[in-house]
């Protein structure tokens, strides 16, 4: 590009030179044309006349040669033509400058009539064939027709020697010694120059097409325009007039000469040379890309280790391979799309370049996590510190447009040579140590050999629930929720679970982690959800009263952009009224005040009851409870497994009754296994309970098969409550 500017300015720089000559010549003429006639003497006049026609002849004939010489490459009829045109005119030329007043005698005696004619005859055949190629359409030619159309040149001289040479003459004289140009002359003159008046206006229209060459050409134009008027208003060949028509007419032909030679050769050159660096920075940019991620620029996998290769083994110095993994950064990607993940993996990503000092080596491994390279390291306190400082930064939140996210880093440090001398080995294990970081409070760990099995075992799971939901291995199964009011069963929890078909019944606790680090449980929610709600309306085909279900949300869900839209659309497709649909979160949600609130606001409006779960575990204010629309409380089964044996606990209990009672709230509590933890609730005025004192969780066909079954056995629970009261 600077070139092409430094040629676009040379280009301007000569037009303003060729213009302030032009002035120049104008100005003498104008004002010092007497003074200066006849400048070089009759004797000096000719031989001056002799070099300006041989400068025509040779920039005529290199025009003619330039356009023969690409003919066979650029197979153009326009080009061609041009080519054989100015062979033409430069053979006129000559013929012009031999014949000319003074010269040698050439066929006859030298005489104006004969000069005369073939300058007159070469001018007006560069206007009619600029004309005629102007308007002939662009076509290619084979290369061995320019054989033929160079051949007419030759021709149309001999032509032309004929009829001027001829014994009795043909033509009229055009050039009078003594008076100057006939009317003839003059005539003809001024067609020639109305042909190109008009080819200047052609030019003005194709400008935009072109505009270095049309520019060059419309140039060209004005200057034969000029030399014409002057070849018809000077007195004698010696007139300084006619001098300076011969500087316009050259000129003429050097604008042509100029624009020709870029359109065919250099203009096509240039192009040549843009299309290579264009695709030399096409190949840069390729290899970067290869090298580097796309969102941050930073270095890839791929880079990290062929610098690895290169410079892991240099010396034998400790070093250390940091792999940091951002929490729930997955989820935020399944839930609120790539383009809120990405703009927090960018702004992690400057955080962490931040902190880092320049000769560490940050890449981003995959678009989840962050790896550093550190070829120096003094102690494991080091590695430690770092650890912590990139942990700090990041408990700021991320404001990313109207949401305000937080993020959590595992890190896991591999040592090189203590763990390993491989650089693929080497990073594995990092990761490993990563994967098994957020077990302990730091979330800090250093690799040790008995993290690799376990981590194997984790991604070998998240590999296969993948495929859990195609191939049908997940399923549901429900816990029956007793109203302690009626005695009936008006309500059940949805519990997903899991069998793995080589390794049995996988737990909750163990998928339902690896399902929401990989954002799996967007997909495998919104399943649970579908199901469950069939699962109901079944229930009530078959002839049992209507049953509420209980459905846990996920945090991913939560941020899931069409999260309401969605359960709107499975009541729909379910034709499951909203009334029997409870959905579950925990207080570990409640943190983003804000989305909650509206998301919240926006499912109720769905017409669904909203609980939160496992209450009293959480860290969060309690504010939110008047913040958010919520229906119930779920107290957590640590509190009411030992509500008899710890006053603590009992005081808990007693605390979210009596809060949610003055809240208007409706309590379930959860993991009733003891006919004295029954009591006390029953004492209490606790609403709703569910546990294995009455039910584990089951398959739908049998709770379906034993409903009455089930409350038989809980009236004589509660039946057995009432008797020991009395």
């Amino acid at each position: 590009m600077m070139w092409k500017f430094n040629e676009d300015f040379s280009f301007v720089k000569q037009s303003i030179q060729f213009i302030l000559l032009s002035m120049i010549l104008l100005i003498v003429i104008g004002l010092g044309s007497d003074k200066f006639y006849g400048i070089f003497g009759e004797n000096n006049y000719v031989t001056i006349h002799l070099m300006m026609e041989m400068l025509i002849t040779v920039v005529t004939m290199s025009i003619s040669i330039q356009a023969w010489l690409i003919t066979p490459y650029i197979l153009s009829n326009r080009v061609l033509y041009t080519g054989a045109l100015f062979l033409t005119i430069s053979l006129l030329e000559m013929a012009h400058a031999l014949s000319y007043k003074g010269m040698p005698f050439f066929i006859i005696e030298s005489t104006p009539y004969a000069s005369t004619w073939f300058y007159m005859l070469s001018r007006s055949l560069l206007s009619i064939g600029f004309l005629i190629i102007f308007f002939i359409r662009e076509k290619e030619l084979k290369s061995n027709y320019r054989w033929f159309i160079y051949s007419l040149p030759f021709v149309i001289i001999i032509g032309c020697f004929v009829v001027i040479y001829a014994p009795t003459p043909i033509l009229p004289p055009i050039m009078i010694e003594g008076e100057g140009p006939t009317i003839l002359k003059n005539t003809l003159q001024y067609i020639a120059v109305a042909m190109h008046l008009f080819i200047m206006v052609l030019l003005l229209k194709n400008f935009e097409k072109a505009p270095k060459t049309a520019f060059l050409l419309f140039g060209s134009a004005i200057y034969l325009i000029m030399s014409d008027y002057l070849f018809t208003i000077y007195r004698d060949v010696y007139d300084i007039k006619n001098f300076i028509g011969h500087i316009f007419q050259l000129s003429a032909f050097y604008l042509l000469f100029r624009a020709i030679y870029f359109s065919s050769i250099e203009k096509p050159f240039q192009q040549l040379v843009d299309t290579q660096e264009h695709l030399e920075k096409s190949r840069e940019k390729m290899h970067y890309m290869a090298y580097h991620n796309e969102i941050t620029n930073l270095p890839n996998e791929r880079f990290l280790m062929e610098s690895l290769k290169r410079d892991l083994y240099i010396s034998k110095s400790q070093k250390a391979i940091l792999a940091i993994g951002i929490e729930r950064i997955s989820a935020i990607k399944a839930s609120l799309g790539s383009t809120y993940a990405d703009q927090m993996i960018n702004l992690i990503a400057q955080r962490l370049k931040n902190v880092l000092p320049e000769e560490y080596l940050l890449c981003l491994l995959r678009e989840d996590y962050f790896v550093v390279f550190i070829d120096e390291v003094n102690n494991t306190d080091q590695l430690t510190k770092l650890s912590q400082q990139l942990q700090f930064v990041m408990e700021e939140s991320f404001q990313i447009q109207h949401f305000s996210l937080n993020s959590q880093l595992n890190i896991g440090i591999a040592l090189f040579p203590t763990d390993s001398n491989r650089e693929e080995e080497l990073v594995r294990f990092a990761l490993y140590a990563m994967h098994e970081a957020h077990k302990i409070p730091t979330r800090i760990r250093f690799y040790e050999s008995s993290i690799s099995s376990g981590t194997t075992e984790r991604l070998l799971l998240e590999n296969d629930l993948h495929d859990a939901l195609v191939n049908q291995e997940l399923f549901l199964e429900y816990q029956p929720q007793l109203d302690l009011q009626s005695g009936q069963i008006r309500s059940v929890e949805a519990l997903v679970r899991w069998q793995h078909p080589k390794k049995g019944w996988i737990s909750p606790g163990v998928f339902i982690p690896i399902a929401e680090e990989s954002g799996l449980i967007i997909p495998i929610g919104q399943w649970v959800l579908e199901t469950a709600c069939k699962q109901v309306k079944g229930w009530e085909a078959a002839g049992l009263p209507p049953i509420k279900v209980a459905v846990n949300l996920s945090l991913g869900q939560l941020f899931q952009q069409n999260l309401v839209e969605m359960i709107h659309n499975v009541l729909e497709k379910t034709q499951l009224d909203p009334q029997y649909l409870q959905l579950e979160i925990t207080e570990s949600m409640t943190i983003n005040i804000d989305h909650m609130t509206t998301i919240l606001h926006q499912l109720k409006v769905l017409g669904v009851t909203i609980a939160v779960d496992d209450f009293g575990t959480g860290y969060s204010s309690l504010s939110y409870l008047k913040d958010f629309p919520i229906d119930c409380l779920k107290i957590d089964r640590s509190f009411v497994q030992k509500i008899q044996s710890d006053s603590t606990d009992k005081a808990l209990v007693d605390m979210i009754l009596s809060m949610a009672k003055h809240l208007r709230l409706k309590v379930v509590a959860e993991g009733i296994e003891e006919i004295d933890q029954l009591s006390y609730l029953v004492a209490s005025k606790c609403d709703t309970v569910q546990g294995f004192l009455f039910s584990k969780p089951i398959p739908p066909n049998i709770l379906q098969e034993n409903y009455q079954m089930l409350h038989k056995d809980a009236k004589s629970i509660l039946d057995s409550i009432t008797a020991f009261e009395v």
